[in-house]
Parts: C-alpha cells; sequence; structure tokens
C-alpha cells in the first residue's frame, strides 16, 4: 500500500507539472478573441475546452471511430469508448500529438493500421489499457516514455518491439495472457532508462529474463514463481522496489542471500509459502511478509548485522533501516520478540 501511494503520488507530480506548465503557457499566448477559431474546428463530438487549447476531450461519446483531430492538439482523451480501429486519416494534421489516452475501448491488432503509431513522432505518453489486443503492438513511436498496455489479452511480444525506444521509462503490462515463452532473453533489449516494470497478474512460472539494468521498480505480483535463481539481482543493481505479492514462493525457492540486496528498499513477499524470514540486508526499510506460513521470528537471526556489534557502532552508526514489518497472517503469536526491537532502533509498525 505504501509503494502504491507513494508511487502515484510521485506520478501524479509529474503529470501535474507538465499540466500546470502547459496551462501557464496557454494563458500566456493564448488571445481570447482567438477561442470561437478553437471551437470553429472542434470535432462536434468532443470537447474542446477553451482555456486549455491543446486538449481535445472526446471520453465517454460512445465513439466508434476515431474524429479528425485538429493541428494544434497535443492531449488527446479517447477513453471508455467503443473504438475498434485506429488508421491514419484521423491524424493526418495532428503531427504534435505528446498524449493519448484510449483506454477502455475494443481495439484489437488488426484494427491498428500498419505504421501509424510510429508516425507519430513526439508521442511520449501511450494509453491503450482495457482492450482486445493480443500482442504488443509495432512499431511504436521511438519518443515514448510511457506505454500503458494493462488489461488486454496479450500473449506475444513481437521480436524487436521495444529495440528503439530507448526513452521508455514505464512499461506497463499486467493483466495479460503472458507465459515465461513470451520474454525472451532480447525482450526488454533497447530499454536502457526503464526505470518501471510492470508484469503482475500474469501467468508467470520463472522469473523473467535480462530485465533492464536500470529499473527501480519490478512488479509481479498475481503470477506463479516459485524460485528466484541465484544471483538474479546482480544484473539489476538499482532495483528499489520488489514485488513479489501472491506468487509460489517457498523457502527452498530462495537462495541463501537471494533478498540480502543493498538497493532493494521496498521488498514484498505477501501470500506466498514462506516458513522463515528470507535474510534481509541492513538498508531495507519496508519488508510485506504476511499471510505466509511462518510460525516464529527470531529476531537475533533476522537482523542483517550483529546486535552486539550494531551497538558498537551506535545509533548513528550502520544500523539496519527497517521502518515497517508487516507479519500478519501467519501464525506468529503476539507479543513481538524483544530483539526485533533491539536490532532494528528505526522501526516505526509492526502488523502482526
Amino acid at each position: 500500500m505504501i509503494l502504491k501511494v507513494c508511487t502515484s503520488l510521485l506520478l501524479l507530480f509529474l503529470v501535474n507539472s507538465v499540466w500546470t506548465r502547459t496551462v501557464r503557457q496557454v494563458y500566456d499566448d493564448l488571445d481570447p478573441e482567438h477561442w470561437s477559431h478553437y471551437t470553429s474546428e472542434c470535432p462536434q463530438e468532443c470537447f474542446c475546452p477553451p482555456s486549455f487549447p491543446h486538449a481535445l476531450y472526446c471520453d465517454n461519446k460512445g465513439l466508434k471511430e476515431i474524429p479528425p483531430i485538429p493541428a494544434r492538439i497535443w492531449y488527446l482523451y479517447l477513453q471508455n469508448n467503443q473504438i475498434e480501429t485506429i488508421s491514419e486519416k484521423p491524424f493526418v494534421n495532428a503531427t504534435h500529438l505528446r498524449w493519448i489516452n484510449l483506454n477502455k475501448n475494443k481495439i484489437t491488432n488488426s484494427g491498428i493500421e500498419g505504421g501509424v503509431l510510429s508516425k507519430m513522432k513526439r508521442l511520449l505518453y501511450l494509453f491503450l489499457e482495457e482492450n482486445e489486443l493480443e500482442e504488443v503492438p509495432a512499431p511504436l513511436p521511438v519518443g515514448l516514455e510511457q506505454l500503458r498496455l494493462a488489461r488486454n489479452k496479450i500473449s506475444r511480444i513481437p521480436e524487436g518491439v521495444f529495440s528503439h525506444l530507448e526513452n521508455l521509462t514505464m512499461l506497463d503490462l499486467h493483466q495479460n495472457s503472458l507465459l515465461d515463452s513470451a520474454l525472451q532473453s532480447d525482450t526488454f533489449q533497447g530499454l536502457n532508462n526503464l526505470m518501471q516494470l510492470n508484469i503482475a497478474k500474469n501467468s508467470l512460472k520463472k522469473m523473467p529474463l535480462s530485465i533492464p539494468a536500470n529499473t527501480l521498480q519490478l512488479f509481479l505480483d498475481n503470477n506463479s514463481i516459485e524460485v528466484i535463481p541465484e544471483n538474479y539481482f546482480n544484473a539489476i543493481p538499482k532495483v528499489t522496489f520488489l514485488r513479489l505479492n501472491y506468487n509460489k514462493l517457498s523457502d527452498d525457492g530462495i537462495p541463501p542471500n537471494g533478498f540480502n540486496v543493498s538497493s532493494i528498499l521496498d521488498l514484498q513477499l505477501s501470500h506466498n509459502q514462506l516458513t522463515k524470514i528470507p535474510p534481509i540486508n541492513a538498508h531495507l526499510e519496508h519488508l510485506h511478509l504476511d499471510h505466509n506460513k511462518i510460525k516464529s521470528v527470531n529476531g537475533t537471526q533476522m537482523c542483517p548485522v550483529s546486535i552486539a556489534l550494531e551497538e558498537d557502532y551506535g545509533y548513528y552508526g550502520n544500523i539496519p533501516r527497517l521502518r515497517y514489518l508487516r507479519l500478519d497472517g501467519n501464525e506468529i503469536q503476539p507479543p513481538i520478540p524483544l530483539d526485533i526491537m533491539i536490532c532494528f532502533r528505526l522501526l516505526q509498525a509492526v502488523v502482526i
């Protein structure tokens, strides 16, 4: 929950920053006497706010096709309609598009005209969630920064589809139909600046291959993953937020130091089959282990540093940074062992 809130706040801040900056430019540059011109060229099915002339709102209109998009439009909202196709014709004049929201429509891969997306040279954000896609559409605009394809029927990722998307920072593929075979060693090749990868709610049994090295957030909840390969996280040395809730991880499926990784600050292993707490790193700040099969907690064994050595360092020394620990839904009986409190001096909340 904490991760979701933090991630949502970060994305909201970034979006609001873009919005605020754009609106300020509009008020500076737009002459009120030109508002009638902007309104006249607005598609009759849509809404064009005079105070935000770069935006076109065509959402929730029952549209079955995309109307002609004026050349001035940067932000296009088409979500919650009945659109089945994306053809080139409506976008002939729309050469400045930055943002397209086509969530909750009926778009299929066959309904996307060949090359229509890649011709949108300035597009940064493409939202195609909750459609009828069976594979990642290709080719894509090379300047994309966010690609959201959640809640489709995607089971295939075409070879090389991401190879030129060097600016992509977020890729959301959660709640699709991906199997292990869909994620090859070169699937994510080219995503050199990817920061968030969401493959939750698919049908994976193994950890995905060749995650981009700069990935900070890796979401793999609600799959069927049983094993963490030895030294898996060496290849993604910057990973900070790791979610593996609702999988099939057992004690035998985790290497001795599988999660003893200094970069990981938030580790979520809820709803698995663990009977003991895996070794963690002193840098870890949030640990979610609720709804496993853990029967007891030994703070001395769990502590990532020697308690005696920690006392020598003092309060400002290299003490463990754990602040939040969730253990409810196991077979643990209160009270909390005293050695947990001695080890984790920064601990603010324990749910048991």
